[in-house]
């Protein structure tokens, strides 16, 4: 598995479903839709989305923050 950061291209909107996908082993593609079923379901997903987006780092932010 690799480290979770949202990758600089194949990203729409903010790139947590590509990085999700990513470090899952999914295509993209995949988790969009499985992310869109579960906003029929209720519960906190676009909150969580948001929150995600916010904490996880940039791809090419968190390769600089490995070399250090």
């Amino acid at each position: 598995m690799t480290a979770l950061a949202r990758p600089t291209h194949g990203r729409m909107i903010g790139g947590v479903c590509a990085a999700l996908a990513r470090r899952f082993g999914t295509s993209a593609t995949t988790m969009r839709v499985i992310f869109l079923i579960s906003c029929l379901l209720p519960g906190p997903q676009f909150l969580l989305y948001i929150a995600l987006w916010a904490l996880l780092p940039s791809e090419d932010k968190a390769k600089t923050r490995a070399a250090w």
